[in-house]
Order: structure tokens, then C-alpha cells, then sequence
């Protein structure tokens, strides 16, 4: 593969990562921990709590920022959520540039 070929799913990941970026180190972390392969009996129940908590955002500790994260997490494992969660990063990046934070110079994150 060459440089100036990238695929759909390199290029979520990118995006993905730029957006993991912009959160908190300690939040970063954890989600970066919960995306590894091995994580996937954590990985659905946070995904579904995730999703539940964003429903719930009419009280104090709950928000809406938690229902795109569980679905984001759940993405990993399913296909066709992955496929979405990609074009629907592919949107913000074109139309809201700023909103998955600086791109990346050389790779790397931290």
C-alpha cells in the first residue's frame, strides 16, 4: 500500500485517533484500552452503559457526550456500525475540521 493510498478503514482509525486525542489523558487512555481486541468482554457492557448513560442525559452526571463513545465502542465489533461511525467522522472532518482536533504531523499522539 502506498502512502497515498488510504483505506476506509485506516482512515477512520486516523480520525478516530485525532478525536481520542482531544480528550482528557486519563479518558484517552481508557478508551484507548477498551479498543484493544483483547478488551471485548469490557468493550460491549461499557458500549451499551455508554449508550444507556447518554439517554439519561437530563440528569446531572450523565451527558450526550457518552452516547456517541458507546456507539464508538460497540463500532468496533460490529461491521456495519464501523462502516457508519467512518463516514459519519469523514462528515465532521470535512464540514467541522476542527472538531477532531490538530491532524497529525508524524504520527505521533501523546
Amino acid at each position: 500500500m502506498t502512502d497515498m493510498a488510504e483505506t476506509e478503514d485506516d482512515a477512520r482509525e486516523r480520525r478516530l485517533r485525532r478525536l481520542i486525542g482531544r480528550l482528557p489523558a486519563r479518558v484517552g487512555r481508557w478508551i484507548e484500552w477498551l479498543r484493544r481486541p483483547a478488551n471485548l468482554v469490557v468493550r460491549i457492557p461499557a458500549g451499551l452503559l455508554l449508550i444507556a448513560g447518554g439517554f439519561l442525559a437530563i440528569l446531572p452526571v450523565f451527558g450526550l457526550w457518552m452516547l456517541p463513545l458507546g456507539i464508538v465502542l460497540l463500532a468496533e465489533d460490529i461491521p456495519w456500525l464501523k462502516r457508519a461511525t467512518g463516514r459519519s467522522l469523514a462528515w465532521i472532518e470535512r464540514r467541522h475540521p476542527t472538531w477532531l482536533g490538530p491532524a497529525e504531523a508524524d504520527g505521533n499522539q501523546r
